[in-house]
């Protein structure tokens, strides 16, 4: 069983007082080695005649790992250990994001505009036409990143205070890679009803809704009555950004493969939104045989045990040969293995029972459904949800772009096309002669990403008669903008 590599999510440094002696430096990283630490920096603090002092930069597995390396440390002769700090808790001190003012407050004259007696001249025109508020307000660039904290990364059920450092890392986000302003709002409730309501009353500040780690199915509940009652984008992003990615993926995978999206067989584990969103798009792709497996088994239209109205939607949709049985059942023959589940469900002799050439995206976090190490031989393309693995599945490719072209072409709604769209900009953005079985979707930090999947968004948004303007580009390549007065044909 492999075992998980060290991460910068449970980095520490660590303070040393080293006597001053040859070979100590070396004592020190034969102790980190030992105890299976990763090195990273390593910074003089303070040298004297009788001591060194350093600071130390280790990459652990886990907490508890972190915690054996510094007991290793602090039984290694001629070493004392003093301060102990977990970088990540450290970034997260005082919180992530904070508001800066745009524009200066230096006089009166500015103090006068920016707020009374100015500012009722503008609120007058928006109660006039409340449509400019898009224009003259933080509206046209803002999106509230909303969670009841019940389905929070693999944590669970942990509440919206827990949440919180997940929809700020989220709106950092947002910020950094398409330049959208988001703002975390936790609720204090699992009420359908009441998160409904309390999304719709706050709305008129925002130009889209991204709804985050709500369990299922309430999830699908809230997105669809939201999406009826507002006039502002709702995307739930563990659904429509995972299955964006996933397809992007895919299309690129099947490039290498050369096999055509409507022969392929697939299986996807984990039916709950992401994988529940993940079976739409492929289908909404051309893909005809899908099965999901849950903890239960294979879906099927018989089934009666552990189901709830989007599972039995799933068992009436999917499954043409009504394959019955367990995971290792469904998977026998088929193309495609998407894991959106639990870690090592898949047994390596379950994937060389596969079709030739199979593509295995095993995505739980931080274990996979099987290890790449573990697979690798007998599959075509392997991809996870890791970032310390090629071809890392991650919703950072999708939603800030998503939202991007969402606002830009100030979208009503999200629909089906756009979300096509945005997995088809994303699949582009890996070229011919970069494209390998270890590279079939790009990186997180490519800049051109985000612009991509916007200009994606924001053209199917005016295709589909969602936009409220669309944004053009002009001879020199910069991007322009006008109302939207009539569908495109």
């Amino acid at each position: 069983m492999s075992a998980v590599a060290p991460s910068a999510s449970y980095s520490l440094t660590v303070r040393l007082v080293i006597r001053n002696r040859p070979g100590m430096l070396g004592r020190v990283a034969s102790a980190i080695g030992g105890a299976g630490g990763d090195i990273g920096a390593v910074d003089l603090v303070e040298s004297t005649r009788d001591r060194v002092v350093r600071d130390i930069t280790i990459k652990a597995r886990d907490s508890e790992h972190g915690q054996q390396i510094v007991a290793r440390l602090k039984h290694t002769a001629g070493v004392q250990v003093g301060n102990v700090s977990d970088r990540t808790f450290l970034m997260h001190l005082g919180g992530k994001i904070e508001i800066r003012n745009k524009v200066p407050i230096r006089t009166r004259d500015d103090l006068s505009m920016v707020y009374t007696p100015g500012v009722a001249r503008v609120c007058l025109a928006i109660h006039e036409d409340r449509h400019r508020a898009f224009a003259l307000t933080m509206k046209q660039n803002s999106v509230a990143v909303v969670t009841d904290g019940t389905a929070v990364l693999g944590l669970g059920d942990i509440g919206p205070e827990s949440a919180l450092p997940v929809m700020e890392g989220k709106a950092m986000l947002f910020k950094e890679f398409a330049g959208v302003d988001a703002f975390p709002i936790c609720l204090a409730t699992k009420e359908v009803d009441k998160i409904v309501e309390t999304v719709k009353i706050i709305a008129p500040a925002f130009g889209g809704i991204n709804l985050e780690d709500i369990g299922a199915p309430r999830c699908f509940e809230i997105e669809e009555q939201l999406r009826k009652d507002l006039d502002i984008p709702v995307f739930h992003d563990d659904q429509h950004g995972t299955a964006v990615v996933v397809l992007a993926a895919l299309l690129n995978a099947l490039r290498i493969v050369k096999k055509p999206l409507r022969s392929l067989r697939a299986v996807v584990t984990g039916v709950g939104a992401a994988g529940t969103a993940t079976i739409k798009i492929l289908q909404s792709s051309g893909v005809r045989d899908i099965v999901g497996v849950d903890e239960h088994g294979t879906l099927h239209r018989a089934r009666t045990q552990g189901m709830d109205y989007m599972k039995r939607w799933v068992a009436a949709s999917t499954n043409p040969r009504q394959v019955r049985g367990t995971l290792s059942d469904a998977v026998a023959g088929a193309d495609v293995f998407i894991g959106l589940s639990v870690p090592r469900i898949l047994a390596v002799r379950d994937v060389r029972r596969m079709a030739r050439d199979p593509i295995v995206f095993a995505m739980a976090n931080p274990v996979p459904e099987v290890q790449p190490e573990e697979a690798e031989r007998h599959v075509a393309v392997m991809a996870t949800g890791r970032s310390d693995y090629p071809n890392q599945i991650n919703n950072v490719l999708c939603f800030p772009g998503f939202f991007r072209g969402l606002l830009d072409s100030r979208a009503r709604t999200v629909n089906d096309e756009m979300k096509l769209a945005a997995a088809h900009a994303l699949a582009g953005c890996v070229t011919r002669a970069e494209l390998s079985a270890e590279y079939i979707i790009p990186s997180v930090f490519n800049k051109g990403v985000a612009a991509a999947v916007a200009e994606g968004v924001a053209r199917a948004a005016w295709e589909t008669g969602a936009a409220r303007r669309w944004r053009r580009v002009d001879a020199s390549g910069a991007p322009t903008t006008g109302r939207a007065r009539r569908r495109r044909r």
